[in-house]
C-alpha cells in the first residue's frame, strides 16, 4: 500500500506537471505576435546605404510592433546569402530578409538550394536603386565614351568594380563591353562602402554602384558618369542616361522584405502593416533622399506577383548573356 501511495502520488504529480507544461505551451502558442525581437537580415556589409537604410527602417517598424526589429548582416555572394537563412529559417516571423535583385539572378547563372519564389512568403516591396558609373574625381575618364577608348588602346587593362559576380551592374557592363568586343578587368566587392573606397583611393579605374555613391560624388570625391535609370537624376541633372548616350537599357533594382516559406497570412499582416508605416515616415523619406532613392510601394500581394516578373525575365537576361562571347569578356 506503501508503494502504491507513493505511485499515485508522483502519477499526480507529474499529470500536473503535464498540465502545468500543457498550459505554458498553450499561452505561449496563444501569445500575441510579436512576443519576442525579430531579426531582419541585410545581405550587404554594415555602412552601405541599403544597410543604413534598412537600419532606419527596422527602427521605425519596432515602434509599430512593439518589439525590437535587429538587422544582422550576411554579406557576400552578390548579396544572396541572407536566402540561405530565410530557406532555413522556420515560418513563425522572427526572420524576416531583404531581398535584393541577384536573388532572382542566382538560380539561373549557378546551383543554389533555394527558389526566390517558392521558398519565400513576400511582406512588402520597400524602394529600388538606381546605378551609375563612376571614377575618382581627378580621373582622365570623363565620359562613358573614354572607358570605351581606353579598353580599346589597352586591352584587358581597364579596371571596373562591382558589387558582386552576377549583380545588376555586372551584368550591365558585360552588355556594354561586349557589345563592342572589348575587354576589362572586373574586380567584384561584398559592398557599397568598400568599394566607394577603392573607387576614390583609385584600387580600381571605375566603378559601377548603386546611389549609395550619392554623398562621396556631392562632395566631389567620385565623377559620375553615366545613370542607368530611365531618365535624368533631380539630383545630377547634368549625368546622362544609357539610353541617351545609345543603349536600350534601364537598370533599376527593386527591393523589398520577404519571410520563409509558409509565413501565416495574420503574421505576414502584421509584418506589412508595421513596414508600410515606417517607409512613409518622414525620417525615412529623407534617409532615401541621400542616396537619390524614393518610395516604392508594393503591398504583399503585389509584391509577390512583381517577384514571379522579375524571376522570369532575369531567366531572359541570363540566357541573353550565357553565350561564349560574353563568358570572354570580364568576370
Amino acid at each position: 500500500m506503501h508503494t502504491r501511495r507513493h505511485w499515485l502520488a508522483a502519477a499526480g504529480g507529474l499529470a500536473l506537471d503535464m498540465g502545468v507544461l500543457g498550459g505554458l505551451g498553450e499561452a505561449r502558442a496563444a501569445a500575441p505576435y510579436p512576443s519576442r525581437p525579430i531579426t531582419l537580415w541585410v545581405p550587404w556589409p554594415a555602412g552601405g546605404a541599403t544597410d543604413i537604410s534598412l537600419r532606419l527602417l527596422a527602427e521605425l517598424a519596432s515602434r509599430t510592433l512593439g518589439q525590437a526589429v535587429v538587422t544582422d548582416n550576411r554579406a557576400g555572394a552578390g548579396g544572396t546569402l541572407a536566402m540561405n537563412v530565410l530557406y532555413q529559417a522556420e515560418p513563425d516571423g522572427y526572420t524576416i530578409a531583404q531581398m535584393p535583385q541577384p536573388v532572382f539572378r542566382a538560380p539561373w547563372v549557378q546551383k543554389v538550394l533555394w527558389d526566390p519564389v517558392r521558398d519565400v512568403t513576400p511582406i512588402i516591396q520597400v524602394s529600388g536603386v538606381t546605378f551609375g558609373v563612376l571614377v575618382p574625381a581627378g580621373s582622365a575618364l570623363r565620359s562613358l565614351d573614354d572607358l570605351f577608348a581606353y579598353a580599346r588602346a589597352h586591352p584587358g587593362e581597364l579596371s571596373i568594380a562591382t558589387n558582386g559576380v552576377g549583380t545588376t551592374p555586372h551584368l550591365v557592363l558585360e552588355d556594354l563591353f561586349t557589345a563592342r568586343g572589348l575587354r576589362y578587368i572586373h574586380v567584384p566587392y561584398k559592398g557599397t562602402a568598400e568599394q566607394i573606397t577603392a573607387i576614390m583611393a583609385g584600387q580600381v579605374m571605375a566603378g559601377v554602384n548603386s546611389t549609395g555613391f550619392g554623398p562621396a560624388v556631392d562632395g566631389g570625391r567620385l565623377r559620375l558618369l553615366v545613370i542607368f535609370s530611365a531618365q535624368r537624376s533631380k539630383r545630377w541633372p547634368l549625368v546622362p542616361t544609357l539610353r541617351e548616350l545609345g543603349f536600350d537599357i534601364v537598370a533599376m533594382s527593386p527591393y523589398g522584405l520577404a519571410g520563409p516559406r509558409g509565413l501565416p497570412a495574420p503574421v505576414v499582416a502584421t509584418l506589412h502593416d508595421a513596414f508600410k508605416r515606417a517607409m512613409f515616415d518622414p525620417r525615412f523619406i529623407q534617409e532615401l533622399a541621400k542616396y537619390d532613392q524614393e518610395i516604392d510601394y508594393l503591398g504583399s500581394d503585389d509584391y509577390a506577383r512583381a517577384c514571379r516578373e522579375i524571376y522570369a525575365r532575369e531567366r531572359i537576361n541570363v540566357e541573353r548573356l550565357a553565350t561564349p562571347q560574353a563568358a570572354s569578356h570580364g568576370g
